[in-house]
């Protein structure tokens, strides 16, 4: 038989779509006699559904429906599905039945009597025999996990499995009063349990594949059972005064709970997939374990059901032509279908026992209607399409929690929301179901940024969605079509036609800058974030060259600068044009270098600091008042500096290094000393390339350089050594010169007026002389006789002393000692550094005739008599000694020397006769020699 969708059965527009019906069927068609009480039951045989339909005349309809004929959910079509055949059963109404498709037979109960058929009803039916009256029955249902399992699985046979649970039940085999049936059991193989309430007793009874029965164990139950579950070891039953639990085991019961008088009948399901059954009080649905405990909260139904069923998650109600699912476990409503009018009279559900059925039945007293379930996919896409994107995702969250969905399609359906989402114009809520997405690729986001064709279109994977978006197309253009479609549902709006547009873009349309900077600031976001993740080289250098593209955008430059002068993945041939039109040179040096091209990054700084010193580039970052242009000016050029001079430290290549030292140089010293010393190139620079580049006027850079030869790299080059000295005497002459100058204010004008003011602050903070005279004692490696030409005409005393020390020439050392510095200790000390006695005549001698004018110094050669006498010829003394010298200063020395003499002459006749060369203290003066360097640096002028 042909039959189309019923008419009726409407799901509400805005639910989630579990069930749809795809059939329906009449039994006044094939049976006259239709009644207000039907019993239903539904197995699946195979890939084909049976449907056991009961009336009140006692018939069994059988309908049928192969799964492989069920239409496709997304096309207005039918189904076949109608009557196998028909059986009766008895002349009066079914009042139940119960299908055990483990041994392919349907339980019937129909007044007061047990009857079994086989499923395809192709049999004679036969009657069990137990006592009259039995008011309810119940399938035994087992878990994998359940204690009394081991008799209805295969090992062993029936008997054995029968026994087994007769001994644990406490009973005996009882058919008839006899156990002849026993071997029969054994005979026909498999097996299933069910018991039936009979007055006041519970009837445990086991029915095999061949149609044979027995009666494993009696239990006193309660009187007036009008529905009952068997779940492992617990039998709920439920009467007009409330619950009850016993245990099929021990035969024990207790009390669940007591219903109101005022309630209706009591409605009891079994919910197998959690071991769990639901009991009804009125339209409440109270869930409880197989020990009768409460489990989780209870279900609030919209009105007492007549019926109840359980499909997945779900549980599903029926009443006054009405079908609602609600999800066990967080209660909510899920779907309504309206399938009949109301008052169309009392109402059936029936699914597989098990719950895991695609078909789930519905009966009127005058129809039965069949429904399926949609696939997750399509529940998926149906919640998507109404823009529920809340409900879509937590659909995929619970199956993929229950282990129904992988999370791969969790991951799936989270970037199908965030493109819709994206072109609904929310862009951060699309952003955020994309970062939830593991599956999603960066370069699915590529076409949104960049037009096709491009470098990266080729990386794109497409149709990997539903279908449910338009294509990827520029950020403007999602942009552009979302504001038309915003103004076209206000216009439905105006005209009465109801939309599934925003709200509030209805009520407030946002401006097209606002939704663009949103849309480019949230995908920005994205790619960050994806920058941390695996990707391929390509894909890669998309999201990089992609991300530099939407900072520029938004004129993001700390990013953008942040971006390029770190590791990075750009693609220069994609963003040098861009970067050098929109003005954001230093992000493109910054690039430059990053990749390896420093001679380009190299021009840009040059052309930055130039363009910052004429005032024809300012930082675009920040605006300064007139106050700052100063310190703007000065802090760009030193950055631009900065910046050249770390490319440059790295640099092997000499000419590029020697090139762009110069304006670097200009900028700060410093810098340029800190390239040309630098230790990080891999081949240092050349010393005479370097040195014929320096400008001479940069004194301070050719110091440090030499400087940083002779003590860092240990030259011993002559040529060196000498330049160093050479420059640092010149440096020290002119700070003589302005130290000079400084007590004439009119002439220190004129010599600042012809030095810059970086060399004024080296001569003015920097010890020069003092670098100048360690660096003459400490090296013997330039040449003294060119650095004392260069300073002879200078008031350089001290370093003429050491160069004339450095050449040999004593005179002129003791010379500027005693008469040019008046510095008696180091005269003398120089002195004792000769090891000669002429030496202290010498000195004597200039103390008592200076020259040039010069007053004798009558108490220095007195000095000198007093501390060093003993050891001179008094005779020369005598000579020496000046007739204008008063003859009382010197008495008391004179006298000591002629004393000390005839002493020393005395010891030095025991020693001569030894052959000795000590002194009378026992000092050798072949071995301990009196010169100790560094003396003539204890004295300064």
């Amino acid at each position: 038989m042909i039959l189309a969708h019923h008419p009726m059965a409407k799901p509400h527009p805005k639910d989630r779509t579990v069930l749809e019906p795809f059939a329906e069927f009449d039994p006044s068609k094939t049976s006259p006699l239709s009644s207000p009480s039907l019993s239903i039951s539904a197995i699946s045989l195979s890939s084909q559904n049976l449907i056991h339909v009961g009336t009140k005349d006692g018939k069994l309809i059988l309908l049928s429906s192969n799964t492989s004929t069920l239409p496709n959910p997304n096309q207005d079509s039918i189904s076949t599905v109608g009557p196998l055949r028909s059986l009766s059963i008895t002349d009066r109404p079914i009042d139940s039945i119960h299908t055990f498709g483990e041994i392919d037979r349907v339980l019937i109960l129909s007044d007061g009597a047990l009857f079994l058929v086989d499923s395809l009803l192709l049999q004679p039916v036969r009657k069990l025999n137990l006592p009259k009256g039995v008011l309810a029955v119940a399938k035994r249902l087992c878990h994998a996990d359940s204690a009394s399992l081991d008799w209805a699985v295969d090992g062993g046979s029936s008997i054995q499995r029968s026994q087994r649970l007769l001994q644990k039940l406490g009973g005996g085999i009882w058919v008839n009063g006899t156990k002849s049936r026993a071997s029969e059991l054994q005979r026909n193989g498999n097996s299933v349990a069910a018991v039936a309430a009979v007055g006041k007793k519970l009837i445990l009874i086991e029915v095999d594949a061949g149609g044979s029965s027995v009666i494993l164990k009696e239990i006193q139950g309660i009187d007036g059972v009008k529905t009952m579950v068997w779940l492992d070891e617990s039998i709920i039953v439920g009467t007009v005064n409330g619950y009850a639990l016993f245990f099929s085991s021990t035969g024990q019961g207790n009390l669940i709970f007591s219903l109101p008088e005022s309630s209706g009948l009591p409605c009891l399901k079994s919910l197998w997939r959690d071991k769990q059954a639901i009991l009804l009080v009125d339209n409440v649905g109270i869930v409880v374990s197989d020990q009768g405990q409460p489990v989780g909260g209870s279900l609030a139904f919209r009105h007492a059901p007549d019926s109840v069923g359980e499909v997945g998650p779900h549980v599903i109600v029926v009443k006054d032509g009405k079908m609602d699912l609600y999800h066990k476990r967080m209660g909510v409503h899920v779907q309504s279908v309206l399938f009949a009018g109301e008052g169309v009279g009392r109402c059936v559900v029936a699914v597989e026992e098990s719950g895991i059925g695609d078909i789930v039945v519905v009966a009127t007293p005058s129809k039965v209607i069949c429904f399926r379930k949609v696939s997750v996919e399509e529940q998926i896409k149906d919640l998507l399409r109404k823009k529920n994107f809340k409900e879509a995702i937590h659909l995929v969250e619970e199956l993929e929690c229950e282990g129904e969905m992988t999370k791969e399609m969790l991951s799936f359906v989270h970037a199908q929301v965030g493109f819709l989402l994206l072109f609904d114009l929310h862009f951060e809520d699309a952003v955020n179901h994309f970062l939830q997405s593991e599956t999603m690729q960066p370069s699915e986001i590529f076409p949104f940024i960049m037009r096709d064709p491009n470098r990266w279109s080729q990386l794109v994977p497409r149709n990997r969605y539903w279908g449910l978006h338009p294509p990827p197309v520029p950020l403007e253009d999602v942009v552009d079509d979302g504001l038309m479609a915003i103004q076209r549902a206000i216009f439905l709006r105006k005209a009465g036609v109801d939309t599934v547009a925003d709200e509030d873009f209805l009520l407030n349309p946002p401006s097209r800058a606002d939704l663009l900077e949103s849309a480019i600031q949230n995908i920005i976001r994205y790619l960050q974030v994806s920058r941390d993740k695996d990707l391929n080289s390509s894909v890669k250098e998309g999201v990089d060259t992609l991300l530099m593209y939407l900072y520029r955008a938004l004129n993001h430059i700390d990013e953008m600068e942040q971006l390029a002068s770190s590791p990075n993945s750009c693609v220069v041939e994609e963003l040098e044009t861009l970067l050098d039109d929109s003005g954001h040179l230093r992000t493109l040096a910054f690039l430059y270098a990053s990749k390896g091209m420093s001679s380009k990054a190299l021009a840009i700084w040059r052309i930055l600091a130039r363009n910052y010193s004429a005032g024809l580039w300012k930082d675009p970052t920040a605006e300064r008042d007139s106050r700052d242009n100063c310190t703007s000016l000065i802090s760009g050029q030193m950055i631009a500096a900065i910046e050249a001079s770390k490319l440059l430290e790295e640099i092997s290549d000499q000419d590029i290094v020697l090139q762009h030292l110069g304006w670097i140089a200009d900028i700060d010293q410093e810098l340029a000393v800190r390239v040309l010393t630098s230790e990080k190139r891999a081949n240092q620079l050349s010393p005479e390339e370097v040195l014929a580049a320096i400008d001479s006027k940069k004194v301070e850079i050719h110091q440090r350089y030499l400087q940083w030869l002779i003590d860092d790299q240990d030259s011993d080059d002559i040529r060196f050594h000498t330049l160093y000295a050479l420059s640092l005497a010149k440096s020290a002459i002119d700070a003589v010169e302005m130290e000079s100058l400084s007590q004439n204010p009119n002439a220190l004008k004129l010599a600042e007026a012809n030095i810059s003011d970086f060399e004024s602050r080296i001569i003015s903070r920097n010890p020069v002389r003092e670098r100048l005279q360690l660096f003459l004692q400490s090296s013997d490696l330039y040449d003294p006789e060119e650095v004392l030409y260069l300073i002879e005409g200078s008031e350089l005393w001290l370093e003429k002393a050491i160069l004339y020390r450095k050449l040999g020439q004593e005179t002129s050392v003791l010379q500027i000692l005693a008469l040019k510095l008046e510095d008696s200790d180091a005269a003398e000390q120089y002195c004792v550094e000769i090891g000669r006695q002429d030496a202290y005549m010498q000195l004597l001698d200039m103390y008592l005739d200076p020259q040039d004018g010069k007053e004798p110094m009558f108490k220095a050669a007195v000095r000198l008599l007093h501390k060093h006498g003993e050891s001179l010829d008094p005779l020369q003394v005598l000579e020496t000694l000046s007739p204008d010298m008063p003859l009382q200063l010197a008495s008391d020395t004179l006298l000591r020397m002629l004393r000390a003499r005839v002493h020393h002459h005395r010891h030095g006749q025991c020693f001569r006769r030894l052959g000795e060369s000590t002194s009378v203290s026992g000092r050798d003066f072949k071995r301990d020699i009196i010169f100790k360097p560094g003396w003539l640096v204890n004295r300064q002028t």
